[in-house]
């Protein structure tokens, strides 16, 4: 049941909408001016308002736009029986969802009011959606390390800036591009992510810019390419250091006219993009080697931020991995656990070469180990003994460099198979690849769960 507020100063409008609105189940509260309108909003809470404009002291221009200061979502359908085209237009601009003449049709009433309920819905749902989402994304820390890139972020994120974010692997580096684009202008416009060691030299221009159809053997269509992807939005190179030498030439391009070219077009294309770049690479050094071009870098490098690996802000850990506890137990619906004092210290003293993807793998790990709602210590010290086990049976397995980095491949791979109980989805989520990538590397490395095959036979 919906809550619908009546604002009208003539009785038989309200009876009657009143009588059509209860009918469908409404519940309806009436109210003869603008000021009794507002003071009921104060009090209680409801789920659409019908708001007269003609109205003796306040009129309903007025009271929209006070509604609209302090309460922005509610839905506010205007009614008037001296209705112009200039008013309604001014109502709209000013947020009402629709403007209906007197007197009023009961069908078109009724589609208005559920149409806007609908929105209203639809808005609710969205929101708890984004704060779901961007919670996924916050960046967590509370170190003078940390604080420093928040500041960053915050002066930087209103501006079309481009911004290198620089920083070791895992470290949270497609956390910053994120908080930029969620606090810029950019916000509602698509944030489209590349990883440019992920895909082929040969193929990394089709993925970038397009192709047309035809343009290559393979391309049976048209293709549009990222950057025309995130027109008007923020377009994020994770990894831009591993990218070609010609590749980097049309980025460069691209980035000096505002316009790109597929493959195997003739046409330049505008578009607005806001580019952010990350490396875990020194790329003053890639420049030296040739491995870079100097003038895209100081293109992209307008804003530096560098984000510091985990063991120089240990005392982000504590925050980090209650955190991750919480997100673990949620997500896999686990009553929720603790860690002891003496578990937490013990964490904070490690290193984490993989950073917080590290600590986010050995947290999720040791969660769903735990029997009981506390973590201790004891549990970490047999877990780390196994892994080191495990890790000693592939170094000591000798064969080739390209041998070693397969066997821990299989392993780190079963391994993660086996924490989220053999869900390809989530064990794709946590390893941050596609799934398709994932049952590649399976089938390449012969990893199936235990019966499946025999199953399959």
């Amino acid at each position: 049941m919906k809550t619908i507020l009546i604002v009208d100063d003539e009785k038989s409008v309200r009876d009657s909408l009143k009588m059509i609105l209860e009918y469908e189940k409404n519940e309806v509260i009436l109210t003869e001016n603008g000021e009794q309108a507002l003071r009921q909003l104060a009090s209680s809470p409801v789920d659409l308002m019908l708001l007269d404009v003609k109205m003796a002291g306040m009129d309903g221009l007025e009271v929209l736009q006070k509604v609209r200061k302090k309460h922005g979502d509610l839905p506010v359908i205007m009614i008037s029986g001296h209705g112009t085209i200039e008013t309604a237009v001014e109502a709209t601009k000013l947020g009402a969802f629709d403007f209906l003449p007197k007197p009023l049709d009961r069908d078109k009433l009724l589609v208005t009011v559920r149409n806007a309920l609908n929105q209203a819905r639809l808005s609710e749902e969205y929101r708890k959606l984004r704060e779901s989402v961007e919670g996924k994304w916050q960046i967590l820390g509370e170190s003078s390390k940390m604080k420093e890139v928040l500041t960053v972020v915050e002066r930087v994120a209103p501006t079309d800036a481009r911004v290198l974010i620089t920083g070791e692997n895992g470290t949270g580096k497609e956390l910053v591009a994120r908080a930029i684009h969620r606090n810029s202008r950019r916000a509602s416009k698509p944030f489209v992510e590349v990883n440019c060691a992920a895909i082929p030299a040969e193929l990394i221009e089709s993925e970038l810019f397009g192709h047309e159809k035809g343009s290559f053997t393979g391309a049976t269509a048209q293709r549009i390419g990222k950057f025309e992807q995130a027109d008007s939005g923020t377009l994020f190179l994770d990894e831009i250091g591993d990218m070609s030498l010609h590749a980097q030439a049309k980025v460069l391009r691209a980035l000096e006219e505002g316009k790109i070219e597929r493959v195997g077009g003739n046409k330049l294309i505008a578009v607005d993009v806001r580019v952010i770049a990350a490396t875990n690479k020194d790329l003053d050094t890639e420049i030296k080697k040739g491995n870079f071009r100097g003038d895209l870098y100081h293109r992209l490098k307008v804003i530096p931020i560098h984000v510091a690996p985990l063991r120089e802000r240990k005392e982000d850990i504590p925050i980090l991995v209650q955190a991750f506890i919480e997100d673990v137990c949620t997500r896999n619906g686990m009553a929720g656990k603790t860690i002891s004092g003496e578990a937490m210290k013990q964490l904070a003293k490690l290193d984490w070469p993989g950073n917080i993807r590290e600590l986010r793998n050995t947290v999720e790990r040791i969660v769903i180990l735990s029997s009981g709602t506390s973590i201790d210590i004891g549990l970490l010290d047999v877990s780390g003994a196994q892994e080191k086990g495990e890790f000693g049976e592939i170094l000591n397995a000798g064969g080739t460099f390209q041998d070693f980095k397969e066997r821990a491949e299989a392993a780190f791979i079963k391994k993660q198979l086996e924490l989220h109980k053999w869900n390809i989805s989530k064990t794709a989520e946590a390893l941050d690849i596609q799934r398709s990538h994932l049952y590649t590397k399976m089938k390449r490395y012969g990893l199936m769960k235990e019966g499946e095959e025999e199953e399959g036979q």
